[in-house]
């Protein structure tokens, strides 16, 4: 077989539509575009989301609120739930909790919320917390230090 001899299978290659080339092609006249309207018109391509002048459905529906792209999310556990399988003097840390499935997913770190009581003393290491966690971790004996986040 020779470079000049070679052949694509047959109905692999398709014949390019031309369009706007006479009567007799099929494909004159308006050149499968329609009859007059936005889109026969040559360079046609409105922007994105653009409905014919009618009020785009991004503007109509209503708008509530504000989402910052810059949010960290934190896993999230009270203080009642610390006091649950930890000793007397236990240090409490992020990949501790993790590890005994006190949290499921660690996000940007752990913030401890104050909700419920402690009456043991430990020592906290996480990323966040509440003022009312850490006046009843303190009140308990304990102690809390507030790390950097998790990037």
């Amino acid at each position: 077989m020779k470079l000049n001899e070679l052949e694509a299978p047959a109905g692999s290659r398709k014949k390019a539509k031309r369009i706007g080339r006479g009567i007799g092609s099929g494909w004159g006249k308006t050149a499968g575009k329609g009859a007059k309207g936005q889109k026969a018109r040559s360079g046609m391509k409105p922007r994105r989301g653009f409905e014919g002048g009618q009020m785009p459905l991004q503007r109509r529906i209503p708008k509530r609120g504000f989402f910052s792209r810059n949010r960290k999310e934190f896993a999230i556990i009270n203080v009642e739930r610390l006091g649950e399988g930890f000793e007397s003097g236990d240090a409490v840390t992020t990949d501790i909790l993790l590890s005994r499935g006190a949290i499921s997913k660690l996000k940007c770190g752990v913030k401890i919320l104050g909700k419920g009581d402690i009456n043991i003393p430990l020592h906290v290491v996480v990323e966040a917390a509440s003022k009312d966690a850490v006046k009843k971790i303190e009140a308990a004996g304990g102690t809390i230090k507030i790390i950097h986040e998790r990037e």
